[in-house]
């Protein structure tokens, strides 16, 4: 059996370097280049790049560390799939650094530096969605899913990938939105999006162990998402 600690110490550490990393690019030409205040305000898309790009790593790994506490083995496939997503998320500083100091510039280094921020989110949202998909669709969450609630799982962490192929779009006329787009995304990946809860475990009721309806040896425990039929005692 594959270690699940291991795997989600490494991850941490690489979210822990990149989110690090962003840093970097905090600074100023400093004395002899003007007033402080007026070299700040130059680089204003250094620092809302920084916040929106420092953002987005956090949500990611609160997301990230979210579904590891529901799975209760790891396949190799998981493995593989959450490389890829490491793969973005390492790049995510290059291409925050990248697109400030193009904003600075302007025209058209700007826009080619959007589409390539835009470009490694989209990328970063699809392969967060796959290993989702993995997961749910293979079997490694404590608490199984109905087919029903995996698609409707699946579809909800699909929709920002939706929303960054708008960002590619956006790109190409005002640089700066995809900055607005990107944090507007994240900000929607706050709330809870993994189907079984904060504990993986489904809310005792009808039909789990608990009261009228639980399971018996010819009405095993349900699924979760899962209706019984009526029987017509309320169960």
């Amino acid at each position: 059996m594959m270690d699940r600690g291991r795997l989600e110490a490494f991850s941490d550490g690489v979210f822990a370097v990149a989110i690090t990393l962003l840093a970097l690019d905090l600074a100023v030409p400093g004395p002899g280049h003007g007033p402080l205040l007026h070299q700040l305000g130059h680089r204003w898309p250094v620092y809302v790049a920084y916040a929106v790009s420092f953002f987005v790593i956090g949500v990611l790994w609160v997301n990230h560390h979210s579904l590891f506490g529901q799975i209760e083995r790891v396949d190799r496939g998981l493995l593989y799939a959450n490389l890829v997503l490491l793969l973005f998320v390492v790049t995510i500083p290059f291409i925050t650094t990248t697109l400030a100091d193009s904003m600075l510039a302007g025209g058209q280094h700007a826009r080619v530096a959007a589409v390539l921020y835009a470009l490694v989110m989209e990328a970063m949202g699809l392969s967060f969605t796959l290993m989702f998909a993995h997961v749910v669709r293979v079997g490694l969450l404590a608490t199984p899913l109905t087919p029903e609630a995996s698609r409707a799982a699946i579809l909800r962490f699909g929709l920002g990938t939706g929303a960054y192929l708008v960002a590619i779009g956006v790109a190409f006329v005002a640089p700066p939105l995809v900055l607005v787009i990107a944090g507007t995304i994240t900000a929607s990946y706050i709330f809870e999006r993994v189907p079984t809860g904060p504990t993986g475990v489904q809310t005792p009721g009808p039909g789990d162990g608990v009261g009228p309806g639980a399971p018996t040896p010819d009405r095993p425990p349900r699924l979760l998402g899962q209706k019984w039929p009526s029987t017509g005692c309320g169960a």
